[in-house]
């Protein structure tokens, strides 16, 4: 009965600390985070069709590159490429016309251990000395639904150039509400051989088979 006396206790008195913390709040943090709230929502399309078209830049900060193998049979391990470049020119309107051009930097990678982010640099890996930038250019679309299509493009990676398909799913549109610049964002994911670009390194103990999920955020240029 004591135990559950002071659990009770503990858990109405974090109640009482959370409630209390958010109704201390400085009254203009509260009605900024409202306004503004209350503004993305009200600005944000979540239909392709809706978005504007013209020239767009990747937005490094919001953009991620992440990548899985199967490690040893275990665990799908994870990695995230960052600090991407690139260009978006987008038609919603004739979606086929739009065009894709990006350029990752392999020094960028970034796992849970730092020893294997430097192996992964090295020249049994991705040789980033060598091959500093993997990038894509898109040569097709194709629409399958009303936010998604099929992107095939060039994917050079390790010296090696192979056409590979992401599928991409257009997520919003609209004026950020921070920095006020019109930016739109999408999702792709895709699979590639990892040995077709000659990244052989513990097949197949770590997959072959990488797994791409890719989050994009561009800002409209002009």
């Amino acid at each position: 009965m004591k135990e559950l006396f002071f659990r009770q206790f503990y858990d109405e008195a974090e109640l009482y600390h959370m409630n209390y913390s958010f109704l201390s709040l400085p009254a203009t943090a509260l009605a900024f985070a409202l306004v503004t709230g209350n503004t993305a929502s009200a600005q944000v399309v979540t239909s392709a069709a809706q978005a504007q078209s013209g020239t767009y830049d990747v937005e490094p900060g919001h953009t991620q590159v992440g990548f899985s193998v199967l490690h040893f049979g275990f665990t799908n391990y994870l990695g995230i490429f960052s600090n991407v470049s690139g260009t978006l020119i987008l038609d919603p309107k004739n979606p086929t016309t739009s065009k894709l051009s990006v350029t990752i930097p392999v020094d960028s990678v970034q796992t849970t251990s730092s020893k294997l982010n430097d192996e992964l640099k090295g020249t049994q890996w991705f040789d980033a000395a060598k091959f500093p930038n993997a990038t894509f250019e898109s040569t097709s679309i194709h629409v399958t639904g009303r936010n998604d299509a099929l992107v095939t493009g060039n994917l050079t990676l390790h010296g090696v150039t192979k056409p590979e398909t992401l599928k991409v799913h257009f997520i919003g549109a609209g004026i950020n509400a921070l920095d006020k610049k019109y930016t739109t964002g999408f999702e792709a994911t895709g699979t590639l051989k990892r040995s077709d670009f000659g990244v052989k390194m513990y097949v197949p103990y770590v997959s072959d088979e990488v797994q791409l999920r890719i989050n994009g955020a561009f800002e409209k240029q002009g």
